[in-house]
């Protein structure tokens, strides 16, 4: 075990709690709602011609082959991304691959999975998606449209999750119900909410994902998208009644899928506690498991290893179905 023990911080990302501690944090309830607001929002992402767009790309691979990718997502949202189509064997399978808060430059050529037809959607708003007003930024992101659940950016996010797997689903039919969903930190959260009403989806990897146990999410310090709510939520305190239905602890309850979920012990932008929450609340069964990073967002002794240890889990978690 590395975990970090010196840093730049003005608070412990750790939060003092141990991995036992962690183990044990339950999701919070779910607001009266919760399922309705999500199935609703679900079945008219359903309804939705994603119209998928694909053009060869100039980026050149011996593995892929990479395309340039466009799809509508809900309220006519164009979204930018990228696909990857292996070229060598068949497609059996297929995964969507969701970006941080940093948004997404090129598509991941490394990834670990074969025979698979890979689409990289970037979310609304950001990389390839950028549309004003909407700011790329995460601080002012993460704010956008926040006081109306109805119209949150982030439930917006959520469905062009949901279309990205139509639009796959398009290109490819006879990967309905094969298709798998990787996602990490900002695009973990979104999968969490995603996958708790898709059944299409049907096995997950949430790597330190955000949005977790919203209650703690407004408390704990952190240099990561909360910080830019928690200021809000000092002069808005009814904020929490909206992030209560965009809560991936709560929705990560409902989640029936396989899943590899990669929390960490230490981590600056996403606080421990909030990623072990959307953990915690799958069940426990030997379909799911709990691969445990010593820090996330931030570099440590021992990374080397335990990425390329991540890097199989991936490759035989995804290539197994």
């Amino acid at each position: 075990m590395s975990i970090p023990t010196r840093h730049p911080y003005s608070f412990d990302p750790t939060y003092g709690m141990a991995r036992e501690a962690l183990l044990a944090i339950a999701p919070p309830q779910a607001p009266s709602g919760f399922d309705a607001f999500w199935e609703k929002r679900y079945r008219r992402a359903l309804a939705v011609d994603p119209a998928p767009v694909v053009t060869a790309s100039a980026a050149v691979n011996p593995r892929w082959r990479v395309f340039d990718l466009r799809y509508t997502s809900t309220d006519g949202f164009p979204i930018g991304g990228w696909l990857l189509v292996p070229r060598t064997g068949t497609v059996r399978r297929g995964l969507v691959v969701g970006h941080g808060y940093g948004g997404r430059e090129a598509p991941d050529l490394d990834l670990p999975v074969t025979d698979t037809a890979v689409l990289f959607p970037c979310f609304r708003g950001i990389s390839r998606s950028a549309r004003p007003p909407i700011s790329p930024d995460p601080a002012w992101h993460v704010l956008d449209h926040i006081q109306s659940a109805k119209d949150y950016i982030i439930g917006g996010c959520v469905e062009d999750l949901w279309v990205a797997v139509s639009a796959l689903t398009a290109l490819y039919p006879a990967l309905e119900n094969r298709i798998g969903y990787s996602g990490i930190s900002f695009g973990g959260g979104i999968g969490a909410l995603a996958m708790a009403f898709d059944r299409r989806i049907a096995r997950g990897h949430l790597i330190v994902p955000t949005f977790g146990h919203r209650p703690l999410w407004l408390t704990l310090p952190t240099i990561g998208s909360a910080q830019a709510v928690q200021v809000y939520g000092k002069t808005h305190p009814d904020v929490l009644e909206t992030l209560r239905f965009f809560d991936a602890a709560t929705a990560a309850t409902r989640i029936e899928a396989p899943m590899l979920m990669v929390p960490a012990l230490f981590d600056p932008a996403v606080a421990p506690p909030c990623q072990f929450a959307i953990a915690n609340a799958l069940p426990r069964t030997k379909f799911n498991e709990i691969f445990i990073l010593d820090a996330g967002h931030f570099e440590y002794p021992g990374q080397d290893i335990q990425d390329a240890v991540h890097h199989e889990k991936i490759g035989r978690f995804f290539n197994s179905s």
